[in-house]
């Protein structure tokens, strides 16, 4: 059977399951399994041989039991490069590149600037502003010990010079780092406790410290921020959709310029102040 055929298949089944995104779900998986990019797949004459056909179905199964695609590929694109992940890591999500986009800006033309990513899972945040500001010094923080492990890497794989600590928030940074950072950015845990049974099985495979937090992670981390900021410095948060006031108005007591950005969907996601 071609691939074209394996992937109609392969498809409809995803789709009876109840699967997102079934067709380019299936297209990801063949991908992966065979190697081949997708033009390579639909122009690909013979069929699948007996590992490629008992990998491709094994990956079929697990994604519509509920294990994400990401872990079956082990790795995920964002913002241009390829990230590895590995279950027990947040894996990051399309949405948060709103997030590094709106870091860049209001970096600006800032020279030599000092990033720091809080919270950073497997370097997605860090790693992507490194990328697209060589110039930046980069410090990423994960209370995780296999994030840091993974994050690191990454940033060694991708060859992209980020330093990437153990701790809480900003807790872990250099002394002589207060008073010279010039962005805090940050993809904290907003999903109240009392929801995480109500979310996708996909989505509860992340580690539950990469999930459940709230407005109160936010009040600590711009707390923290207020001290390590360099004056005139910007703080950028993701926030989630629900909570875009009440996040702004907490960070209106301390903070200037303080503004609630939105996605690509419309929804709230990005809260962005600065330090006075």
């Amino acid at each position: 059977m071609r691939p074209s055929e394996v992937l109609r298949h392969a498809t409809t089944y995803l789709e009876r399951h109840g699967v997102e995104a079934p067709m380019s779900t299936a297209e990801v998986l063949l991908m992966h399994v065979t190697g081949m990019n997708r033009a390579g797949l639909y122009a690909r004459d013979e069929g699948l041989d007996a590992r490629e056909a008992r990998m491709f179905g094994r990956a079929i199964c697990q994604r519509c039991m509920g294990t994400p695609v990401q872990h079956l590929t082990g790795e995920q694109a964002f913002r241009g490069i390829i990230l590895k992940v590995r279950p027990g890591v947040f894996v990051p999500r399309p949405e948060t590149e709103v997030l590094v986009e709106h870091g860049l800006e209001v970096l600006g033309k800032a020279e030599d600037p000092v990033v720091v990513d809080a919270g950073t899972g497997t370097g997605a945040i860090a790693l992507a502003m490194k990328d697209e500001r060589p110039d930046a010094t980069v410090f990423a923080t994960d209370l995780s010990p296999e994030a840091v492990e993974l994050a690191r890497e990454n940033a060694e794989r991708l060859g992209l010079q980020v330093t990437i600590l153990e701790g809480d928030l900003l807790e872990s940074l250099p002394a002589d780092l207060r008073g010279w950072i010039d962005l805090v950015i940050s993809n904290p845990p907003y999903v109240p406790a009392e929801e995480l049974e109500d979310l996708p099985v996909e989505v509860r495979a992340d580690p539950r410290l990469a999930l459940v937090g709230g407005v109160e992670l936010a009040a600590r981390l711009a707390s923290q921020a207020m001290r390590w900021l360099r004056d005139g410095g910007a703080l950028v948060i993701e926030i989630d959709a629900r909570y875009g006031v009440e996040v702004s108005e907490m960070l209106a007591r301390g903070f200037t310029d303080v503004r609630v950005e939105r996605d690509l969907a419309g929804r709230d996601r990005v809260v962005v102040a600065r330090k006075p």
